[in-house]
Protein backbone atom coordinates (compact mmCIF):
# COMPACT_ATOMS: atom_id res chain seq x y z
CA UNK A 1 0.00 0.00 0.00
CA UNK A 2 1.00 3.40 -0.96
CA UNK A 3 0.59 6.79 0.56
CA UNK A 4 0.29 9.97 -2.43
CA UNK A 5 1.61 13.32 -1.69
CA UNK A 6 4.45 14.54 -3.80
CA UNK A 7 5.44 11.16 -4.28
CA UNK A 8 4.31 7.63 -3.30
CA UNK A 9 5.36 6.06 0.39
CA UNK A 10 5.37 2.37 1.30
CA UNK A 11 3.01 2.63 4.36
CA UNK A 12 3.44 -1.47 4.76
CA UNK A 13 5.60 -4.13 3.64
CA UNK A 14 5.07 -7.94 2.54
CA UNK A 15 7.33 -10.48 3.99
CA UNK A 16 7.81 -12.91 1.53
CA UNK A 17 9.93 -15.15 3.58
CA UNK A 18 7.60 -17.98 3.16
CA UNK A 19 5.70 -18.48 -0.07
CA UNK A 20 5.06 -21.75 -0.17
CA UNK A 21 2.41 -24.07 -1.33
CA UNK A 22 -0.43 -24.69 1.03
CA UNK A 23 0.12 -28.18 2.03
CA UNK A 24 4.10 -27.00 2.66
CA UNK A 25 2.59 -24.07 5.00
CA UNK A 26 0.99 -26.25 7.15
CA UNK A 27 4.19 -28.69 8.47
CA UNK A 28 6.10 -25.42 8.28
CA UNK A 29 3.46 -23.44 10.91
CA UNK A 30 3.34 -26.78 12.89
CA UNK A 31 7.17 -27.06 12.69
CA UNK A 32 7.93 -23.49 14.04
CA UNK A 33 5.00 -23.14 16.57
CA UNK A 34 5.97 -26.38 18.30
CA UNK A 35 9.65 -25.32 18.08
CA UNK A 36 8.32 -22.07 19.73
CA UNK A 37 6.16 -23.28 22.43
CA UNK A 38 9.11 -25.44 23.37
CA UNK A 39 11.37 -22.56 23.92
CA UNK A 40 8.97 -21.01 25.81
CA UNK A 41 8.22 -23.88 28.20
CA UNK A 42 12.05 -24.45 28.80
CA UNK A 43 13.05 -21.20 29.59
CA UNK A 44 9.97 -19.88 31.66
CA UNK A 45 11.21 -23.23 33.54
CA UNK A 46 15.08 -21.91 34.02
CA UNK A 47 13.30 -18.57 35.06
CA UNK A 48 11.08 -20.34 37.68
CA UNK A 49 13.92 -22.80 39.21
CA UNK A 50 16.18 -20.11 39.81
CA UNK A 51 13.09 -17.50 41.03
CA UNK A 52 12.05 -20.43 43.83
CA UNK A 53 15.51 -22.18 44.97
CA UNK A 54 17.63 -19.71 47.05
CA UNK A 55 20.91 -21.80 46.55
CA UNK A 56 20.27 -20.61 43.08
CA UNK A 57 20.47 -17.02 43.91
CA UNK A 58 24.42 -16.07 42.39
CA UNK A 59 25.58 -14.27 39.92
CA UNK A 60 26.06 -17.29 37.46
CA UNK A 61 22.53 -18.31 37.72
CA UNK A 62 21.17 -14.23 37.92
CA UNK A 63 23.16 -14.07 34.49
CA UNK A 64 21.35 -17.50 33.34
CA UNK A 65 17.79 -16.33 34.25
CA UNK A 66 18.38 -13.23 32.33
CA UNK A 67 19.95 -15.04 28.88
CA UNK A 68 16.59 -17.27 29.13
CA UNK A 69 14.40 -14.33 29.26
CA UNK A 70 16.43 -12.74 26.53
CA UNK A 71 15.96 -16.56 25.02
CA UNK A 72 12.15 -15.95 25.09
CA UNK A 73 11.95 -12.47 24.06
CA UNK A 74 14.19 -12.53 20.82
CA UNK A 75 12.45 -15.38 18.69
CA UNK A 76 9.04 -13.51 20.30
CA UNK A 77 9.97 -10.28 18.06
CA UNK A 78 9.48 -12.53 14.72
CA UNK A 79 8.11 -15.97 15.35
CA UNK A 80 4.31 -14.75 16.19
CA UNK A 81 4.42 -12.58 12.48
CA UNK A 82 5.77 -15.13 11.13
CA UNK A 83 3.09 -17.73 12.13
CA UNK A 84 0.67 -15.59 10.81
CA UNK A 85 2.05 -14.97 7.35
CA UNK A 86 2.17 -18.68 6.70
CA UNK A 87 -1.48 -18.64 6.57
CA UNK A 88 -2.02 -15.40 5.68
CA UNK A 89 -2.49 -14.32 1.82
CA UNK A 90 -1.50 -10.94 1.91
CA UNK A 91 1.52 -11.23 4.46
CA UNK A 92 2.30 -7.36 5.43
CA UNK A 93 3.32 -5.58 8.34
CA UNK A 94 3.10 -2.03 8.67
CA UNK A 95 5.17 0.32 8.74
CA UNK A 96 5.65 0.89 12.51
CA UNK A 97 5.46 -2.90 13.33
CA UNK A 98 8.36 -3.71 10.83
CA UNK A 99 10.71 -1.04 12.36
CA UNK A 100 9.62 -1.81 15.94
CA UNK A 101 10.28 -5.38 15.11
CA UNK A 102 13.77 -4.26 13.75
CA UNK A 103 14.84 -2.52 17.01
CA UNK A 104 13.78 -5.10 19.33
CA UNK A 105 15.39 -7.83 17.36
CA UNK A 106 18.40 -5.85 17.37
CA UNK A 107 18.35 -5.18 21.08
CA UNK A 108 17.58 -8.75 21.75
CA UNK A 109 20.19 -10.21 19.69
CA UNK A 110 22.85 -7.63 20.82
CA UNK A 111 22.00 -8.15 24.43
CA UNK A 112 22.27 -12.22 24.48
CA UNK A 113 25.84 -11.84 23.30
CA UNK A 114 26.49 -9.47 25.77
CA UNK A 115 25.41 -11.41 28.08
CA UNK A 116 27.11 -14.48 27.29
CA UNK A 117 30.27 -12.03 27.36
CA UNK A 118 29.67 -10.91 30.84
CA UNK A 119 29.05 -14.93 31.76
CA UNK A 120 32.45 -15.76 30.59
CA UNK A 121 34.26 -13.05 33.00
CA UNK A 122 32.48 -14.77 35.57
CA UNK A 123 33.42 -17.97 34.70
CA UNK A 124 36.69 -16.66 34.52
CA UNK A 125 36.60 -15.24 38.32
CA UNK A 126 35.13 -18.10 39.67
CA UNK A 127 38.01 -20.75 38.36
CA UNK A 128 40.73 -18.05 38.84
CA UNK A 129 39.96 -16.44 41.72
CA UNK A 130 37.60 -18.69 43.78
CA UNK A 131 38.44 -17.20 46.95
CA UNK A 132 37.84 -13.74 46.37
CA UNK A 133 34.31 -14.56 44.12
CA UNK A 134 31.74 -13.53 46.40
CA UNK A 135 33.76 -10.33 46.45
CA UNK A 136 34.04 -9.64 42.89
CA UNK A 137 30.98 -10.54 41.49
CA UNK A 138 27.47 -9.79 43.08
CA UNK A 139 23.84 -9.70 41.80
CA UNK A 140 24.47 -5.93 42.33
CA UNK A 141 27.47 -5.58 40.15
CA UNK A 142 25.67 -8.23 37.40
CA UNK A 143 23.04 -5.95 37.15
CA UNK A 144 24.82 -3.07 36.41
CA UNK A 145 26.76 -4.19 33.78
CA UNK A 146 23.54 -5.48 31.78
CA UNK A 147 21.60 -2.64 32.61
CA UNK A 148 24.95 -0.40 31.02
CA UNK A 149 25.02 -2.99 27.96
CA UNK A 150 21.00 -2.76 27.51
CA UNK A 151 21.21 1.02 27.40
CA UNK A 152 24.29 1.36 24.99
CA UNK A 153 22.75 -1.19 22.89
CA UNK A 154 18.85 -0.06 23.03
CA UNK A 155 20.51 3.41 22.17
CA UNK A 156 22.56 2.50 19.19
CA UNK A 157 19.22 0.08 17.77
CA UNK A 158 17.42 2.94 18.02
CA UNK A 159 19.63 5.43 15.81
CA UNK A 160 19.64 2.32 13.56
CA UNK A 161 16.18 2.22 12.89
CA UNK A 162 15.13 5.93 13.28
CA UNK A 163 17.69 6.28 10.25
CA UNK A 164 16.66 3.40 8.30
CA UNK A 165 12.83 4.46 9.09
CA UNK A 166 13.92 8.22 7.52
CA UNK A 167 14.06 6.71 4.20
CA UNK A 168 12.08 7.00 1.18
CA UNK A 169 10.50 4.11 0.39
CA UNK A 170 8.86 4.89 -2.67
CA UNK A 171 9.32 1.73 -4.81
CA UNK A 172 8.61 -1.97 -4.11
CA UNK A 173 7.54 -2.74 -0.48
CA UNK A 174 8.33 -6.61 -0.61
CA UNK A 175 11.24 -8.00 1.74
CA UNK A 176 12.62 -10.78 0.72
CA UNK A 177 12.51 -12.31 4.42
CA UNK A 178 10.45 -13.32 7.14
CA UNK A 179 11.43 -10.09 9.02
CA UNK A 180 12.02 -7.09 8.81
CA UNK A 181 15.98 -7.24 7.97
CA UNK A 182 17.62 -3.99 7.80
CA UNK A 183 20.11 -4.99 5.33
CA UNK A 184 16.81 -5.72 2.90
CA UNK A 185 15.00 -2.09 3.71
CA UNK A 186 18.34 -0.77 2.25
CA UNK A 187 18.02 -2.50 -1.13
CA UNK A 188 14.16 -1.17 -1.02
CA UNK A 189 14.68 2.51 -0.24
CA UNK A 190 15.18 5.29 -2.96
CA UNK A 191 17.30 6.91 -1.12
CA UNK A 192 20.91 7.03 -1.50
CA UNK A 193 22.20 4.46 1.44
CA UNK A 194 25.87 4.10 -0.05
CA UNK A 195 27.24 5.30 3.71
CA UNK A 196 24.60 3.34 5.70
CA UNK A 197 25.87 -0.58 5.28
CA UNK A 198 29.48 0.90 5.84
CA UNK A 199 28.61 3.08 8.87
CA UNK A 200 25.70 0.48 10.49
CA UNK A 201 28.05 -2.88 10.32
CA UNK A 202 31.20 -0.88 11.46
CA UNK A 203 29.46 -0.05 14.31
CA UNK A 204 27.37 -3.52 14.76
CA UNK A 205 30.88 -5.33 14.33
CA UNK A 206 32.35 -2.99 17.22
CA UNK A 207 29.11 -3.97 19.27
CA UNK A 208 29.87 -8.05 18.47
CA UNK A 209 33.97 -7.89 18.84
CA UNK A 210 33.17 -6.60 22.52
CA UNK A 211 31.26 -10.14 23.86
CA UNK A 212 33.92 -11.79 21.63
CA UNK A 213 36.84 -10.22 22.79
CA UNK A 214 35.64 -11.05 26.93
CA UNK A 215 35.29 -14.70 25.89
CA UNK A 216 38.27 -15.21 24.45
CA UNK A 217 40.30 -13.61 26.81
CA UNK A 218 38.52 -15.01 29.87
CA UNK A 219 38.98 -18.45 28.51
CA UNK A 220 42.38 -17.55 27.60
CA UNK A 221 43.31 -16.71 30.74
CA UNK A 222 40.97 -20.32 32.72
CA UNK A 223 43.14 -22.16 30.94
CA UNK A 224 46.29 -20.77 31.88
CA UNK A 225 45.10 -21.30 35.36
CA UNK A 226 43.62 -24.84 34.28
CA UNK A 227 46.96 -25.42 33.24
CA UNK A 228 48.94 -24.31 36.29
CA UNK A 229 47.15 -26.65 38.20
CA UNK A 230 49.05 -29.52 40.25
CA UNK A 231 45.77 -31.64 41.05
CA UNK A 232 44.72 -33.03 37.32
CA UNK A 233 40.99 -33.65 39.10
CA UNK A 234 40.73 -30.13 40.74
CA UNK A 235 41.79 -28.95 36.71
CA UNK A 236 39.05 -31.25 35.72
CA UNK A 237 36.36 -30.38 38.18
CA UNK A 238 37.29 -26.51 37.11
CA UNK A 239 36.98 -27.32 33.66
CA UNK A 240 33.72 -28.99 33.84
CA UNK A 241 32.01 -25.87 35.36
CA UNK A 242 32.62 -23.73 31.96
CA UNK A 243 31.44 -27.18 29.64
CA UNK A 244 27.65 -25.21 29.86
CA UNK A 245 28.89 -21.53 29.19
CA UNK A 246 31.36 -23.25 25.88
CA UNK A 247 28.68 -25.23 24.46
CA UNK A 248 26.15 -21.71 24.24
CA UNK A 249 28.86 -19.83 23.13
CA UNK A 250 29.25 -22.77 20.24
CA UNK A 251 25.43 -22.74 19.82
CA UNK A 252 25.29 -18.89 19.50
CA UNK A 253 28.19 -17.94 17.69
CA UNK A 254 28.37 -21.31 15.29
CA UNK A 255 25.30 -20.08 13.84
CA UNK A 256 26.11 -16.16 13.76
CA UNK A 257 29.39 -17.00 11.45
CA UNK A 258 27.16 -19.50 9.11
CA UNK A 259 24.50 -16.62 8.30
CA UNK A 260 27.26 -14.05 8.09
CA UNK A 261 29.62 -15.74 5.72
CA UNK A 262 27.69 -18.01 4.28
CA UNK A 263 26.79 -16.69 0.35
CA UNK A 264 23.14 -16.43 -0.27
CA UNK A 265 22.01 -16.95 -4.07
CA UNK A 266 18.48 -16.16 -5.12
CA UNK A 267 17.97 -20.05 -6.23
CA UNK A 268 18.32 -21.05 -2.65
CA UNK A 269 16.85 -17.85 -0.38
CA UNK A 270 14.35 -20.03 0.92
CA UNK A 271 16.49 -22.43 2.07
CA UNK A 272 18.79 -20.01 3.90
CA UNK A 273 16.05 -18.35 5.52
CA UNK A 274 14.73 -21.62 7.27
CA UNK A 275 17.67 -22.39 8.09
CA UNK A 276 18.39 -18.31 9.67
CA UNK A 277 15.05 -19.05 11.65
CA UNK A 278 15.46 -22.50 12.76
CA UNK A 279 19.37 -21.19 13.88
CA UNK A 280 17.41 -18.47 15.62
CA UNK A 281 14.74 -20.32 17.35
CA UNK A 282 17.41 -23.46 17.83
CA UNK A 283 19.83 -21.64 19.74
CA UNK A 284 17.25 -20.00 22.22
CA UNK A 285 15.80 -23.89 22.42
CA UNK A 286 19.11 -25.37 23.10
CA UNK A 287 20.53 -23.03 25.99
CA UNK A 288 18.33 -23.92 28.58
CA UNK A 289 18.80 -28.05 27.36
CA UNK A 290 22.27 -27.66 28.20
CA UNK A 291 22.52 -26.13 31.11
CA UNK A 292 19.53 -28.06 32.46
CA UNK A 293 21.15 -31.26 31.61
CA UNK A 294 25.33 -30.88 32.00
CA UNK A 295 24.35 -28.93 35.59
CA UNK A 296 24.35 -31.12 38.74
CA UNK A 297 22.87 -28.25 40.86
CA UNK A 298 20.07 -26.62 38.61
CA UNK A 299 19.14 -30.56 38.07
CA UNK A 300 18.77 -31.11 42.10
CA UNK A 301 16.41 -27.61 42.44
CA UNK A 302 14.64 -29.33 39.13
CA UNK A 303 14.08 -32.03 41.27
CA UNK A 304 13.22 -31.01 44.39
CA UNK A 305 11.02 -28.21 42.64
CA UNK A 306 9.43 -30.88 40.90
CA UNK A 307 8.73 -33.20 43.60
CA UNK A 308 7.31 -31.12 46.09
CA UNK A 309 4.65 -30.18 42.92
CA UNK A 310 4.07 -33.56 42.75
CA UNK A 311 3.71 -34.05 46.27
CA UNK A 312 1.26 -31.13 47.03
CA UNK A 313 -1.00 -32.01 44.20
CA UNK A 314 -1.12 -35.77 45.52
CA UNK A 315 -2.41 -34.36 48.86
Amino acid sequence: MMEKGNHSRVSEFILLGFSEPPEHSIILFVCFLTIYLVTLVANGTIIFIIHVDARLHTPMYFLLRLLSFVDICLPTTTVPKLLDNVFSKRKTISFTGCFLQLHFYSCFGMMKDFLIGIMAIDRYIAISKPLHYTMLMSNRLCARLVIASWLIISLHSAVDMILTARLNYCGSNVIHHYFCEIVELWKLSCSDTSLYPLLSMSVSTLFLLCPICCIITSYTLIIVTIWRMHSSEGAAKAFSTCTSHLSVVAITYVPLLYVAFHPTSPNDRTKDIIISVLFTLGCSLLNPFVYSIRNNEFKKALTKVLSKRIFSWNT
